[in-house]
Parts: C-alpha cells; structure tokens; sequence
C-alpha cells in the first residue's frame, strides 16, 4: 500500500510541475494575442505565424494542462449527488468512472493520434496558411502528451481510490495546490 502511496506523489508532481510551467504559457497567449491585435490595429499590419503562435499556444494549455486540472479536482463535473456521497462511495465512484469513461477515451485518441502525430512528423508538417508557423508537428505532438498526462492522473486517481477503500486514506498525500 505504500508503494501506491509513493506512485500518487509521483504521479501528482509530474502533473503538478507540468501545470505550473503551463500556466505561464497563458500569459505568453495573452501577450502574444495583444500584440497580434497592436500590430493588426496600430500599425495596419498582420503577421500571419504571429497569429498562429498565440492559437498554437493556446491549444497547447488546454492540452498540456489538463492533468493537472484533473488532479486539482477543477475538471467539469456535474456534482449534484456526488459532493454528498460517502468517502468509500466517492472513491468506488472514481475508481468505477476512471475505468470505464477516461481509459477507453485516452486509448481510442492515442490509438488514432499516434499515426497522425507520426505522419505529421514525417512530413515536418508547417502550418496551412502561408506565412504561418512551421512544425506543425510539433503542436500535434501535444495530443499524446495529453494522453499520457491524462493517462497518468487517471492511474493516480485509481490508486487513490484503492487506498480509500481500503481504509488507508492516512498514507496520502494532500493533492497539490498551486504555490506548493
């Protein structure tokens, strides 16, 4: 039991250094986007890989960050009964919903994303608009590290769960917090 103990902290600092260098690149999106809209306005120009970055960069928080939002607990999810269940209840709850609705998902998109990711490789995709970013494939890429974050947050989640049916809630760790 402790070995699964070990494995959430683990787990929880990968997703939780991930997130905290992800949420830097919201502000790089904000600048670059306020600078796309200087240049567009102030100047009457455009340029056109400028705009791509602050999309590119923008697809890539969502990606990247979503394990991290998954651990901290501030993912969409309908909590009208779940908030009042029983600790045990709540952790059959994630154990059974982890199994059946996340694993398949991440296993159909890194099933159907590796070829593409691979593919875009292949080619050293850029983007489709001329003038825009090269390495495509770079950003593409991103669809299997979201599947590995997810992925594992998910086996996190597992072990969580395991341990709080098996009554050992004391040997977690507190999920982490941003600043921690």
């Amino acid at each position: 039991m402790s070995a699964l103990a070990a494995f959430v902290r683990w787990g929880e600092a990968v997703n939780h250094r991930v997130g905290e260098w992800v949420k830097w690149l919201t502000l790089a999106t904000v600048l670059i986007c306020a600078t796309v809209v200087f240049i567009r306005y102030a100047l009457q120009a455009g340029l056109i890989w400028l705009q791509d970055l602050y999309v590119w960069v923008h697809g890539a928080v969502f990606m990247l960050g979503a394990g991290y939002t998954f651990m901290a607990n501030k993912h969409v999810r309908v909590d009208i009964y779940y908030a009042r269940l029983h600790p045990t209840t709540q952790a059959w709850l994630d154990l059974g919903s982890t199994l059946v609705f996340l694993f398949p998902w991440i296993i159909v998109l890194g099933w159907y994303g590796w070829p593409y990711v691979v593919a875009s490789f292949e080619l050293m995709e850029p983007s489709s608009q001329v003038g825009g970013m090269p390495g495509l494939y770079i950003l593409k890429s991103v669809i299997l590290i979201f599947c590995l974050l997810m992925g594992l947050q998910g086996l996190v989640v597992i072990a969580r769960s395991i341990l709080r049916i098996a009554g050992r809630e004391a040997l977690l760790p507190p999920v982490p917090t941003s600043g921690s």
